[in-house]
């Protein structure tokens, strides 16, 4: 047996990776895995890798060879890897691909949909076409069987077969191609209105490029994960740029819409009568329309319709583009499988869902396109580099009983409301004097009481947008050093000066709301300084162990969490 002491990964025959942090080849372990591999667990001392269906499937639709996949846990292995996993990942990733989407046209051409009467389905052997046939819930969405081989599929059904086809565990390519969309002839600036030079880093243009790749049907739809910070917008608008047709962009707020109008009258010659918005506010469209998922699923009550999902048919759409995709509610889901036609964009800094629907994101929107790590981005300059720092605050003993006495589901607020924490809010002002403060929380009641006693201004989701914009500007410009935020500063918040982050309490275990909030500091500074993120949890309670599930993504990411236990002298 084989043993190489300054690697890191140790791989069990379950397709666990346990990755020893301390190794000295920790970092390019983790770097080699992450496109294949998902983070599970993240101590200190030793992280819990999977290798998952889905993980695999996306680095296979990235364009990552089964090969460089063992190649990669063997050269970084302790111990000589299991050989049946080897085999199973093997197995997996070669299932990419066995059934495969084409149209069914008179030139059958996948640039020339107007013609299309149905789709087919090319899979690749006689006995999968068979279980496939049989199948439970894919047998019902088969059409005529044109060859052995080879399906009609019905237009309407493209989206549910590829879902189906993923829980048969034999996910679909995608050849079938788009529906042109009506021409929207437009290009990107050389410098923006006041006159600043702008152009494309080199990864947006190569994040744009994976996800059109020229026109051809491999592209035109999948998902762009990239940091907050580092310019998703700018992806955004190069797909649009590329594709130069009628876009429907999909936000998770008004502030998120308001931005991508400012960007893209400041970075695209787009006139403003061009940009249509479709909010509560206003109910528009034109050839780029901007409209919040909230807007999209709205209905009087539970049993009615949604008023608004018409839009996706009120005109001819060339490409969906769809933000923050990680938070894409399911009425949208299920009026996406029936978009399956139309280039589809998501973009995110993380595709973990907490609803566990990554699936339905890599059948309905597409597979990942591109990723890059957070820390090679820090390391570029192109986001900010970022301390963290968990601070564990003990509850009084009056509290402590309390915590101890009560039912279950009531422990984790009485932990997240601790007041003490109010004590450290107000230490860690004073210690970042001078800095670009954003407190954020999950519960109101503790939010106005640190409004109260450090005098800043609080928003939340009653706030008017107006109200809003104004704090948001007065922010930017210096008048206030900082602000207080509900969930609404989770996304989509331009506050680029913003170099502190106090995190009161939390969702739970949100990995992905982790990730948003460490990622509204993350714009590099003028002046090339790191940002601070704190997370206070109260000791000894299950606030501790929701923070360590929160802290995943990131710690796959490389940030490290720096654990300081509170007393009146700390900070």
């Amino acid at each position: 047996m084989t043993y190489s002491p300054d690697n890191a990964l140790i791989i069990q025959s379950d397709r666990t990776v346990l990755l020893d942090v301390h190794a000295p080849k920790a970092e390019d372990a983790q770097a080699d895995i992450a496109p294949f591999a998902e983070l599970i667990k993240s101590p200190e001392h030793i992280h819990t890798y999977r290798l998952s269906p889905l993980s695999i499937w996306n680095a296979r639709a990235a364009g990552m060879p089964v090969a460089d996949m063992v190649t990669a846990l063997q050269e970084n292995a302790k111990y000589p890897m299991p050989e049946s996993v080897a085999q199973e990942i093997a197995a997996l990733g070669d299932r990419y691909g066995l059934t495969t989407l084409k149209p069914r046209s008179k030139d059958n051409s996948p640039d020339n949909l107007s013609v299309l009467s149905a789709l087919v389905l090319q899979v690749e052997d006689k006995p999968l076409a068979e279980l496939l046939k049989r199948h439970e819930q894919v047998g019902p969405l088969l059409g005529d069987r044109l060859s052995p081989t080879t399906f009609a599929i019905a237009l309407g059904n493209r989206g549910l077969l590829k879902q189906a086809l993923l829980a048969a565990g034999y996910p679909a390519e995608d050849l079938a191609g788009y529906l042109t969309g009506d021409d929207l002839t437009f290009s990107l600036r050389t410098e923006t209105v006041a006159g600043d030079p702008f152009h494309l880093r080199s990864y947006q243009k190569t994040a744009a490029e994976l996800f059109y790749q020229a026109g051809k049907a491999k592209g035109g739809s999948g998902v762009i994960v990239l940091p907050c910070g580092a310019g998703k917008t700018m992806v955004g608008m190069a797909a649009m740029a590329d594709i130069q047709q009628k876009t429907l962009i999909l936000t998770s707020s008004l502030t998120s819409v308001r931005q991508w109008q400012q960007e893209l009258l400041d970075k695209t010659n787009l006139k403003e009568e061009q940009l249509a918005e479709y909010s509560g506010q206003k109910k528009s469209t034109g050839p780029v329309t901007l409209a919040t998922y909230q807007i999209l699923t709205y209905r009087a009550s539970q049993d009615d319709d949604f008023l608004h999902l018409g839009l996706f048919d009120q005109q001819a759409w060339g490409l969906i583009i769809y933000d923050e995709v990680h938070l894409l509610p399911a009425p949208v889901f299920r009026i996406t499988a029936q978009l399956q036609a139309r280039r589809r964009l998501g973009l995110t800094a993380t595709l973990i869902r907490e609803d566990g629907r990554e699936g339905d994101v890599f059948t309905l929107i597409g597979p990942k396109r591109y990723d890059v790590p957070w820390r090679e981005l820090e390391g570029q300059g192109f986001i900010a580099a970022a301390d963290c720092t968990e601070i564990r605050v003990a509850q009084t003993e009056e509290r402590q009983m309390e915590y101890a006495t009560a039912a279950r589901r009531y422990q984790f607020r009485i932990a997240a409301e601790n007041p003490l924490k109010l004590d450290v809010v107000q230490a860690l002002l004073e210690k970042e004097k001078g800095h670009r403060v954003l407190i954020i929380g999950e519960y109101l009641d503790q939010l106005n009481a640190i409004a109260q006693q450090v005098e800043l201004p609080l928003i939340t989701g009653k706030t008017s947008q107006k109200k809003r914009d104004q704090l948001y500007a007065d922010f930017r410009s210096g008048e206030i050093f900082g602000l207080i935020l509900s969930r609404v500063g989770n996304l989509a918040l331009d506050l680029p000066d913003a170099d502190v982050l106090i995190q009161g309490s939390g969702k739970y275990g949100s990995r992905q709301e982790e990730a948003q909030r460490l990622g509204r500091i993350l714009r590099p500074k003028k002046d090339g300084r790191s940002a601070q993120f704190y997370t206070l949890v109260s000791l000894r309670t299950c606030e501790e162990e929701f923070a360590q599930h929160r802290q995943l993504f990131l710690t796959e990411q490389g940030y490290r969490y720096h654990i300081q236990q509170w007393d009146a002298g700390a900070a």
